[in-house]
């Protein structure tokens, strides 16, 4: 009688143990199967903008994309303050990570910026707000190597931009608070990858 029952605990301890290890197994596989990939945009380091992307497999041909970027810098004659958030899913035409793809992103931003030689109105003014939209991109990433890639793409768009102008990038009382709608390019990058497998 006491055999039994030992018998009977060590075939669903032998039972109980084979599932675990095809649930790590299969997850496992699943985990090894899905590349991900560090990136940083080298236009925005450009504009001392930092910035971390991470983009990670959901299936053979689908990626999702999400970046964020931070600029607390205030200059001597201008400001290029911002906070932005990022997202974006990508279609791969041949295999995720290498080659073109097709995108569709979304952001919001908070910023703070003026005194930038862009234009008249940008150099003299300050503009402190909110936007949000999204848009299509496309893109190409190259194969370096095993463990390293470079992409590039852009995006088009809509923004809704919601601030206040203020009449110098220092200092001044608020001239006017307005919203903004933009429809035009939404994201430009030259990114270096690097991909964890």
């Amino acid at each position: 009688m006491m055999n039994l029952k030992f018998n009977k605990l060590r075939t669903f301890r032998v039972r109980k143990l084979t599932v675990t290890l095809l649930c790590v197994a299969g997850v496992w596989n699943t985990c090894q199967s899905q590349n991900i990939g560090i990136k940083t945009n080298l236009l925005y380091d450009v504009t001392t903008t930092l910035n971390l992307g991470v983009e990670f497999g959901l299936g053979s041909k689908t990626t999702m994309d999400i970046s964020g970027n931070y600029n607390p810098w205030k200059f001597h004659e201008f400001r290029l303050k911002h906070f932005l958030v990022q997202p974006e899913w990508r279609y791969w035409t041949c295999e995720k990570f290498n080659g073109h793809f097709f995108g569709i992103h979304g952001f919001y931003a908070n910023y703070n910026v003026g005194g930038l030689p862009l234009s008249r109105n940008m150099k003299h003014n300050r503009y402190q707000g909110h936007l949000y939209g999204g848009g299509i991109s496309y893109g190409y990433q190259w194969i370096l190597n095993d463990y390293w890639n470079i992409e590039a793409s852009i995006g088009l768009g809509y923004a809704h931009l919601n601030d206040k102008k203020y009449p110098c990038a220092e200092c001044g009382d608020m001239i006017k608070k307005d919203n903004h709608n933009y429809i035009g390019p939404t994201k430009i990058a030259v990114s270096i990858i690097y991909i964890i497998k």
